[in-house]
């Protein structure tokens, strides 16, 4: 009877929906949650022990299954518990995959199953209102000391800002929500909650890095950027569809790591600086002086060309990819528009 159980099981997998992790979408879950009645991967289901009251897993192919929890499992499954677990997620909320940091799956997984956010909408709150005030441990520019700071999102203003002082009138900082980014980066910062914040400065990339100890505060902030690019969006854009504006809202980076790049005569040193492959748009930052490195790219652009060199040629190869991907993807009218603004900007 126990092996005839756990086939049953088994072929539950058979069907599409349960063919792929409920919560990140990694492919062949081995795992199941017998109280939500999902199938899961075993790196989401360590997840899902955290929070017992509400999930309780077993391994489908080792453990041993009772007959009400294979009925349970076969009148459920992925497809049933996505209509009703996520029968309400805003088109702006990030859902994350199988290759995305342990906060962004453990907030999704914590919201839809155990706060429930996607079925009561007025939970969605803290990231959907339009307006977010709170501290934020932000690193200093010059000592790379973490301090806590006062950060305003305004929609209404269209912009995120940032006070060195709690009874401060005036910003240190004004981020326009129309050229910002938000990505998690906790190996670069140094915690699991770490997030690098993208904005343009008098036509400049700059950065800012923000922390916050508890792991829902940081991801509403997350969402609330999203929340906020997503209506602006809207209004640039008032004939995009919201399949056409969600990949717009937030980006990971296509390739992230040290360079060493020469000057515009090509005469001076090579010095080693950190690339950022942000969509369309290559960065770079300064890091301290490096060897020479052998591997070269050359990147040429209307205004100038670029010698840049990688330590290794598997580093290279992997740049070299990623740039051709990013060349051979026809632009969107909306990035021909974004493309435009940079160029007109005095």
């Amino acid at each position: 009877m126990a092996k005839e159980r756990r086939k049953a099981v088994l072929e539950l997998l058979q069907r599409p929906a349960n063919a792929r992790c409920a919560d990140c979408g990694a492919p062949d879950p081995d795992w199941a949650s017998y109280t939500l009645g999902v199938f899961i991967c075993l790196s989401c289901s360590g997840i899902h022990r955290n929070i017992p009251q509400v999930s309780k897993v077993k391994s489908v192919r080792l453990d041993a299954w009772e007959d009400a929890q294979v009925e349970f499992m076969t009148s459920r499954g992925n497809h049933v518990a996505r209509a009703t677990f996520e029968s309400k997620v805003p088109p702006f909320y990030y859902r994350p995959s199988a290759s995305d940091c342990q906060l962004l799956r453990e907030q999704w997984i914590r919201a839809k199953y155990e706060r429930q956010e996607f079925t009561h909408p007025e939970r969605q709150e803290p990231y959907s209102a339009g307006y977010r005030e709170g501290f934020l441990w932000k690193r200093g520019r010059d000592n790379g000391q973490f301090l806590s700071r006062k950060f305003v999102l305004t929609e209404r203003e269209g912009a995120l800002k940032y006070f060195n002082r709690s009874d401060a009138k005036e910003p240190k900082a004004i981020m326009k929500i129309e050229h910002l980014n938000a990505t998690f980066q906790p190996a670069k910062i140094g915690h699991p909650h770490g997030l690098q914040v993208t904005y343009l400065k008098d036509n400049s990339t700059r950065n800012i890095f923000v922390y916050h100890e508890d792991g829902k505060e940081m991801v509403d902030w997350f969402n609330a950027l999203r929340a906020a690019r997503f209506h602006y969006l809207q209004v640039a854009f008032p004939g995009a569809s919201d399949a056409d504006l969600v990949p717009k809202l937030s980006r990971n980076y296509l390739q992230e790591g040290y360079m060493e790049k020469t000057g515009p005569k090509q005469t001076e040193g090579f010095r080693k600086r950190w690339f950022t492959m942000d969509d369309r748009r290559l960065m770079y930052f300064k890091d301290p002086l490096g060897h020479h490195w052998p591997h070269g790219i050359t990147i040429v652009t209307p205004e100038r060309r670029f010698l840049l060199a990688c330590e290794t040629e598997s580093e290279q190869r992997a740049w070299m990819e990623v740039f051709r991907k990013v060349v051979d993807r026809p632009m969107l009218p909306q990035e021909y528009a974004v493309e435009a603004h940079f160029k007109h900007k005095p």
